[in-house]
């Protein structure tokens, strides 16, 4: 028995023995960092300063190595940290959003962590540095996230050794350089990101063919090239993400077979020609933008097999046809925007089967025919709707009784929808942002119950261009509390000015016939930036509050009213007010000096007003004045010199001073100092800049541009011309009708980039000076109407090529008249009034005295120049000839000489 007791106790042990060795084994702690590993941290560590700053504004999480301590033996333990659990060794760095900032370069201890398989150094400021080559000794990673990190300078190539790399992130990271083509030897990679890289130069295509590939992201590289190359079935890409690139071409047939796509997007890139009928076959996808490219030809049919679809963006191309009416076979469609192209007939009377919409966008089309509201109404999800700017005739139905649900909507466009009056949906509409009904034709007044849609919530309101002819029992301020835009412009609205809520930021009222006076609750308005009522009835005197009531204010037109009295004269300090025009009312008395408080001010029209006052030199220390007009006013007096080496007007690049009772001599010390007009800034520049406020205000899901172009009144090739818009590069000057004398002086040869000069009907004497033919840029010219004499300089007729107005009439010019391309265009009343002119295209022909007539006296020795020179040099060799010929003839002829000059007779000298 004991033999057998013994033998059953050594079964139980042996039996027992690898569950107590196991026991054993999982009670033992984790094996510690190794030493030299955590030396490394340290040292990593020790070579970034915490950015407090960042820190403080939140723009990184927390200091991740604030937990690393060297005192601390196990630093697989500390914050971003992971270790093998078998060996111990440093596998996953990930400091990312730690608030770091410093350098880093290739002898970085960062890289004594060889075993590291995942490393995430995102969000931190490393001051520029350029990635490290060593990137490329970390053999076994798999994951290197570098994005938003302040790195620069290029890809380094060594990076293509990281055989394992899975995921490749660089977005934000400022690479300015071209993508090596080494990255298409990562084979394991499966997600790359280069968003925002500043990438230049062509995409290799090797790295599309890259077979586990599933991600691709080069967004916002504007300097990017490249094509989409032929697709196989056996590529994998889930995401194509290529907008805002300069990727071109048209796109492959081939890129049907990309069956696992989820999502593509392609816009604001530079692809034309017909999208493939095969983007049908990408079953699996839900973001589709073709947008903002010139893709022409029809929208596919096919695209209507992309059930699972959510976003559809084809806006701003060149597609034709109709709206596929298989597109309402996407149920799960949320966003669908077509705005921008060339599409006819109407929209699908099925959308209503886009139970899940909740953006639409067909502006800027050419869809048309009659179009019932009910259909979007019935979307419970519509929230943004726009229908603008086709040839639409929308349906609302009149029904008071309607007690089934609608979808409440966010932002309405609706401009030039043919409406005639306000659409009776809008009475249930309790959630409005954005409502524009402008450029209809709706009439009548706006009905009470518009006063109470959406008062708690609306916040652009455009009704402009209809015919609107007052507020039917609206409250004396408008009850929008949120309303920040706000523009009734050219309707025919009667009565006072409305006021709107205090939040308001634009408010443009012009064209109407609005009455009585001002209302001071305007001053109220302390957000405004844009205050225009021009072009109205307005009568009384500005308040003095509408001079200093909003520091915000950037534009107060208040032009062709019946406003008297004097211009206010309380502007505030530090105003931020870039445009005033007060011109076109009755205003009264001297311009008021605190005008000089304001420092920003870029146009200043105070023209056609009552105006006593000498000109207002201390104008000149505007440092922005671009523009100012005073004509037709009663301003009185010389213009004196500026004292030398005084900067004034150094931006002035249009004055006018018409009309007005300036006497003296033309202020040659400004065209001296009207350096503007001589040099010009952005004159070059391949896109027109104009004269404008930009608000492009951020609603929701949708950009608003929204622009207040400056305009003027102006003479311009001798008819008043208005500018709706003014371009940054025109450049006059108009002195006409005052009482100017004296010479044109030669300064007016350094403003080189006049466009417009008018010194007509003034006193002036003299010459024509040759200095006006380095006015290059000239367009029109009018020196008409007073008592220039002497020629017409012929340089005017060769050199002023862009001259396409010249007004020299009623003068006492003589002689020749140039010819030239231009000069043979211009009129015959161009030169009325001139009886001693001569040539085309005047019908009297000139004789050889007249083309030779000597230059006037008033011409100085400095323009008498080349023409002078070789007259000069005719008579000296004429002379110099004659007395050779004349010493030949007396040496060899004496006889025939004494005979023949003998016969005349000799002058008695008087005594």
């Amino acid at each position: 028995m004991r033999p057998s007791l013994a033998f059953a106790c050594f079964l139980f042990f042996v039996t027992l023995f690898p569950f107590m060795v196991f026991s054993f084994s999982s009670e033992q702690p984790a094996l510690l960092c190794h030493s030299d590993e955590r030396l490394a941290l340290m040292q990593l560590k020790d070579s970034f300063i915490i950015d407090k700053q960042a820190l403080a504004n939140g723009s990184c999480a927390y200091p991740k190595v604030d937990s690393w301590d060297s005192q601390s033996v196990d630093c697989c333990s500390w914050d971003g940290i992971e270790c093998d659990q078998n060996t111990g060794l440093v596998i996953g760095l990930d400091i990312s959003s730690s608030c770091l900032y410093g350098s880093i370069n290739s002898t970085s201890s960062l890289f004594r962590l060889v075993h590291l398989q995942k490393l995430n150094l995102a969000k931190n400021h490393f001051n520029y540095s350029v990635i490290p080559y060593a990137l490329g000794n970390l053999s076994m990673l798999t994951n290197l996230n570098l994005s938003s990190s302040e790195f620069s300078g290029q890809i380094p190539s060594e990076i293509s050794n990281l055989h394992r790399l899975s995921s490749l992130d660089l977005s934000y990271v400022d690479l300015a350089s071209p993508i090596p083509s080494v990255l298409a030897n990562l084979s394991s990679l499966t997600s790359l990101n280069l968003d925002s890289c500043g990438l230049q130069g062509m995409f290799p295509l090797a790295i599309f063919q890259l077979p586990k590939l599933e991600t691709i992201w080069l967004v916002r590289n504007s300097d990017l090239k490249g094509y989409l190359p032929e697709f196989n079935f056996s590529t994998k890409l889930k995401e194509l993400a290529l907008w805002n690139t300069r990727f071109s071409g048209e796109l492959p047939a081939s890129i049907g077979n990309l069956d696992s796509l989820e999502y593509l997007g392609l816009g604001n890139c530079n692809f034309t020609g017909s999208v493939p009928f095969t983007l049908g076959n990408l079953l699996n996808l839900k973001f589709l933008n073709l947008g903002n490219n010139s893709f022409t030809g029809l929208v596919p049919p096919t695209l209507g097999n992309l059930t699972k679809l959510c976003k559809l963006y084809l806006q701003s191309n060149h597609f034709t046809g109709v709206i596929p009416s298989e597109l309402t076979n996407l149920t799960q469609l949320t966003f669908l925007d077509l705005q921008g192209n060339m599409l006819q007939g109407s929209v699908p009377s099925s959308i209503s089967r886009l139970e899940k919409l909740n953006f639409f966008d067909c502006d800027y089309n050419r869809l048309g025919g009659l179009l019932e509201m009910d259909a979007f109404l019935e979307l419970k999800n519509l929230q943004y709707l726009f229908l603008s700017l086709n040839d639409f005739n929308l349906v609302s139905r009149n029904d008071s009784n309607a007690t089934r649900p609608q979808a409440q909507l966010v932002d309405i466009g609706l401009r030039y929808c043919h409406l005639t009056e306000f659409p009776y949906f809008l009475r249930h509409q309790h959630r409005l942002e954005l409502l524009d009904l402008s450029s209809n034709n709706i009439q009548g007044q706006i009905p009470q119950w518009m006063s109470k849609v959406s008062v708690e919530t609306l916040w652009f309101l455009d009704l402009s261009n209809n015919s609107l002819t007052g507020f039917n029992k609206f409250p004396l301020v408008l009850q929008w509390s949120k309303l920040n835009y706000l523009k009734l412009d050219s309707n025919i609205l009667r009565g006072s000015l409305p006021v709107p809520p205090l939040s308001t930021v634009f408010y443009s009222i012009s064209n109407n016939y609005l009455n009585g006076e001002i209302p001071e609750l305007l001053c109220n308005l302390s957000s405004l930036s844009i205050l225009d009522f021009s072009y109205n009835n307005i009568s009384g005197g500005i308040p003095v509050c509408l001079s200093n009531f909003s520091k915000s204010l950037l534009v107060l037109k208040v032009r062709s009213n019946q406003l008297d009295g004097p211009i206010p004269s309380g502007w505030a300090t530090r105003n931020r007010l870039k445009m005033i025009d007060l011109s076109k009312n009755k205003l009264q008395e001297k311009i008021p000096k605190s005008l000089m408080e304001c420092k920003m001010l870029e146009y200043l029209d105070l023209g056609n007003n009552q105006i006593r006052d000498a000109f207002p030199s201390w104008l000149g220390s505007l440092p922005e004045l671009n523009i100012l007009i005073l004509s037709s006013n009663a301003f009185y007096g010389s213009i004196e010199n500026p004292m030398l080496n005084l900067i004034v007007f150094p931006k002035l690049r249009i004055i006018d001073l018409s009309h007005n009772r300036f006497n003296g001599t033309l202020p040659w010390g400004y065209f001296e100092r009207w350096i503007s007009m001589s040099s010009l800034d952005g004159k070059n520049s391949p896109i027109p800049k104009y004269m404008r406020e930009s608000l492009d205000m951020r609603l929701n899901v949708i950009q608003i541009p929204r622009d207040y172009d400056y305009s003027m009144t102006i003479t311009n090739k001798g008819m008043e011309m208005k500018y709706p818009k003014i371009i940054r590069t025109l450049v006059a000057i108009d002195f006409s009708g005052n009482r100017f004398d004296g010479e044109i002086p030669e300064s007016i040869g350094k403003l080189k980039e006049l466009h417009v000069l008018n010194f007509s009907n003034n006193n002036l004497v003299g010459g024509i000076p040759v200095a006006i033919a380095k006015l290059i840029n000239l367009e029109s010219l009018d020196l008409s109407q007073n008592k220039l004499e002497g020629r017409i300089p012929m340089e005017l007729g060769t050199q002023l090529t862009f001259l396409a107005f010249l007004n020299v009439s009623y003068n006492r010019l003589t002689g020749f008249i140039p010819q030239g391309t231009q000069f043979e265009s211009f009129q015959i009343n161009s030169f009325d009034g001139n009886p001693g002119l001569c040539g085309k295209p005047l019908l009297k022909e000139c004789s050889n005295n007249a083309r030779g007539l000597p230059l006037p006296s008033s011409i100085s020795s400095k323009e008498f120049g080349l023409d002078g020179k070789v007259v000069l040099l005719g008579y000296g060799c004429g002379f110099l000839y004659g007395a050779l010929i004349g010493h030949i003839v007396i040496k060899r002829k004496p006889d025939w000489f004494a005979k023949t000059f003998s016969k005349f007779p000799t002058r008695r000298r008087m005594r």
